[in-house]
């Protein structure tokens, strides 16, 4: 996540302050290598004035029409409203706070996913840390059977674990792709330059986006394999269940929705932040590289094989923390059509990525708010929202 990757001991008063003095130091008009500039036109706007959140981290619609929105809280609860300006109360549809460890910053209930017959079986799937040791769970749902705004909290069922070295990185996103299958962001397990090498190594579950079957059932697993994975059925110890490795810390996925491309931001160590396009068996260097750029060794590391980001930024402006975000498909804001919208947590910069020449993609930037952006999300219509650590949920809108 991308204010997470701070040291475990920093309070979040702390990390407040350290925001604020990035945006007293950040140049307004300066930005990731090839910024555009600043582009003047946009605020940001209280999508929900009523309504506040304790550290939202993500934002979701269950896709059944409804025009409800869910949006979760990293000590684990997830809220649903009617997605209506004027809402003024929510509703607790889950609560899994006395299960969810949320101690480390980047702990916690941190991911949602409906699946795409949720209209009719009612199941979703959740993205935690527990406690005594810290492990990462990927679990079903399903809604109460007689309340649609309320989910069964026995309902449960464990459908993927893994251990986390560390506190931190621990991703969190998991979200059905276009061909039914769940993606799983998976962080290299925390501390520091990756000292346990997860990030190259294949045989472990960590450094890495998953893909996993939960329709149908193999190996005695909760999920079965894709059979297009990149390690199907692999004889060298590979884990079956990655999609793409390489990765430091990927907060925030997403797909296109309309050709279906999967982005993700790329939270960097200390130099470096990154937008990459994911695809089926790619490897994105880490921590070979940090962006574009050798990290170990510091130069003159062997690139081959390794797929570069779309951008990278500097974290010399300010800008310390990327959160991903998605390709406009929206109604409303015409000139982002089609554009990559993503930000930096700590500056608050917004920027569109045009990249209708993939060669050379053109960054703008769009504004800078003044509170933590934690995450993005999109409602039925795709139109695009902002989860902020000042407990509201936003949206862009063009100045009058």
């Amino acid at each position: 996540m991308s204010i997470l990757k701070y040291p475990l001991h920093l309070s979040s008063a702390f990390l407040l302050i350290i925001f604020f003095i990035a945006c007293a130091e950040s140049d307004e008009s300066t930005g990731p290598d090839g910024d555009n500039g600043q582009n003047g036109s946009y605020q940001v706007v209280e999508a929900f004035p009523e309504l506040s959140f304790a550290r939202p981290v993500d934002l979701q619609h269950p896709g059944d029409g409804s025009n409800r929105l869910f949006v979760v809280e990293q000590r684990g609860v997830i809220s649903v409203f009617e997605n209506d300006a004027s809402v003024s109360s929510k509703t607790t549809f889950l609560d899994i706070e006395d299960q969810v460890e949320d101690r480390g910053n980047e702990e916690g209930l941190l991911g949602l996913a409906f699946h795409p017959d949720f209209a009719n079986n009612g199941y979703f799937y959740v993205n935690y840390t527990a406690s005594n040791p810290d492990v990462t769970i990927v679990s079903r749902f399903q809604v109460s059977s007689d309340n649609p705004n309320e989910a069964d909290p026995n309902s449960e069922v464990g459908i993927l674990s893994f251990s986390q070295p560390y506190s931190n990185h621990n991703g969190g996103q998991v979200s059905f792709g276009p061909d039914g299958y769940l993606y799983i962001a998976v962080g290299d397990g925390g501390s520091g330059g990756d000292p346990q090498e997860n990030g190259q190594n294949r045989s472990t579950l960590l450094g890495n986006i998953l893909r996993i079957d939960v329709d149908n059932q193999s190996d005695g697993n909760n999920y079965a394999i894709p059979s297009d994975n990149p390690f199907a059925g692999n004889d060298q110890g590979y884990r079956e269940e990655i999609y793409a490795y390489g990765l430091r810390n990927p907060w925030r996925f997403s797909f296109d929705a309309n050709n279906g491309q999967l982005w993700t931001g790329d939270v960097g160590q200390n130099a470096y932040e990154e937008i990459d396009v994911v695809e089926n068996g790619g490897n994105y260097g880490w921590n070979t590289m940090e962006g574009n750029h050798c990290f170990d060794p510091s130069s003159g590391c062997d690139q081959s094989g390794l797929e570069l980001p779309i951008i990278d930024y500097s974290q010399s402006n300010g800008d310390r923390s990327v959160t991903g975000g998605f390709v406009y498909r929206g109604p409303t804001l015409s000139e982002l059509e089609g554009m990559y919208i993503y930000a930096d947590y700590v500056s608050g910069r917004i920027w569109a990525l045009d990249f209708s020449d993939m060669g050379n993609p053109v960054n703008s930037l769009l504004l800078r708010a003044d509170f933590g952006i934690s995450s993005f999300g999109v409602d039925q219509d795709n139109e695009l929202y902002i989860c902020g650590f000042d407990g509201k949920i936003h949206k862009l809108e063009q100045e009058s």
